[in-house]
């Protein structure tokens, strides 16, 4: 979750400026992840969870 949230702050909000110091990139963080807690999405898995563990469980016997 945290490579999806530091993925989505590069793409939605720092690719699309130039910072020449890091106090502004701090900022441009800190702003971002003030709107993100604002507004939460709760995280849905795409699987129910016995298909997960089953999964996990035949990888681990391989």
């Amino acid at each position: 979750m945290d490579e999806r949230f530091l993925r989505d702050i590069s793409t939605q909000r720092l690719r699309r400026v130039v910072f020449t110091r890091v106090p502004e990139l701090t900022e441009a963080m800190y702003g971002h992840i003030v709107h993100h807690n604002t507004n939460p999405n709760p995280f849905i898995w795409p699987k129910p969870a016995r298909d997960i563990l089953q999964k996990v469980i035949r990888a681990a016997a391989s």
